[in-house]
């Protein structure tokens, strides 16, 4: 059931003077890689989310969540605000609950870059590391540390008296891009697209996009992308729970918001091709993108040169490389 809808995003303008900063969330740019498809027989759409105010898509999720839950009455005011994150949803609430008056607690492993950490407490929010599971590598989170942080999102939820934003099961993530991103990319294409294809997180982004985009026209072929080896929503078995695309790709077949949402077929990437990917897109685009941001180029990439070739097909820039300084993904750059 979907809770009672909150106000939409607003679509700003540069002449308008904002009340505060979470109405410059979403009304993003989308751009064509054309150098990057030259020589390709296909266009190539980038949306720019990493220059929403938190420098991610998540920032629409993060106000989605909040809102629906201030309209549903299961945040009350001055109440403490408790998220599981890799980083992006963590400092999209950090803005939004600073915002609004919330506490926010951020709980992410250790296996995430630090500049993320860093970012979220600058924001005012309250960061908790968790340790990643023996045996596990710095910068390429499992689905079991992905688990270990969980179990101390719960406890602190409890100790704490808060609300648990919940990425992954609240309905405000995935209606965000349905009302938002989706509807965007319609709009700015005027209807010119033939397909989407997202790197699985939450899901979120994947759900809410695909349902907006085959309400305007079914035959919008939307695509998931998983890394190679992670790819258990694809059905295949997992032999490479450590790979090094940070954001996503947790190994999690049973993703609520999927239940129900047409997937039009499955593309897997490696995190090799993730990296050389994210950097093609900061030395012949000028966009400087992130580790899923790369894995979204490259499934495209392997899409219109198959099955998609010809075709318009879409992807999210999801966050900034800023957030991945301390990677290997410029370790090279």
């Amino acid at each position: 059931m979907v809770p009672a809808t909150p106000r939409p995003v607003r679509k700003t303008k540069m002449s308008e003077v904002l009340p505060s900063v979470i109405e410059a969330i979403g009304a993003t740019p989308l751009v064509r890689l054309d150098r990057i498809t030259s020589g390709l027989n296909g266009t190539l759409l980038a949306k720019l989310e990493y220059l929403n105010p938190g420098g991610s898509k998540k920032d629409r999720a993060a106000m989605g969540v909040i809102e629906e839950a201030e309209a549903s009455g299961l945040l009350r005011p001055g109440q403490p605000v408790v998220e599981l994150t890799s980083g992006n949803m963590g400092t999209g609430l950090a803005i939004v609950c600073t915002v609004k008056g919330y506490p926010f607690i951020a709980v992410m492993s250790k296996g995430n870059s630090p500049e993320r950490a860093r970012m979220m407490a600058a924001l005012g929010a309250e960061v908790v590391l968790v340790d990643q599971l023996p045996g596990s590598v710095p910068g390429q989170v499992s689905g079991g540390d992905l688990e270990l942080v969980e179990a101390k999102a719960r406890e602190i939820t409890q100790i704490r008296s808060a609300f648990r934003a919940d990425q992954f099961h609240r309905d405000g993530n995935w209606l965000a891009h349905y009302r938002g991103t989706g509807q965007e990319l319609w709009q700015q294409t005027d209807g010119a697209i033939d397909g989407f294809v997202d790197f699985l997180g939450s899901g979120g982004t994947y759900t809410g996009v695909t349902k907006a985009l085959k309400e305007h026209n079914p035959d919008v072929r939307c695509f998931v992308a998983e890394p190679d080896g992670a790819a258990v929503v694809a059905g295949q078995p997992l032999t490479d729970p450590q790979h090094p695309i940070q954001g996503g790709g947790y190994a999690m077949g049973d993703l609520d918001f999927l239940k129900d949402v047409p997937i039009d077929g499955f593309v897997q990437v490696t995190g090799d091709e993730a990296r050389l990917a994210a950097r093609q897109l900061a030395t012949r685009e000028g966009i400087f993108g992130g580790f899923s941001s790369g894995a979204n180029l490259a499934a495209a990439m392997k899409l219109l040169e198959g099955e998609m070739r010809g075709k318009t097909l879409a992807i999210v820039v999801c966050d900034s490389g800023l957030k991945y300084l301390s990677t290997d993904l410029w370790a090279e750059a």
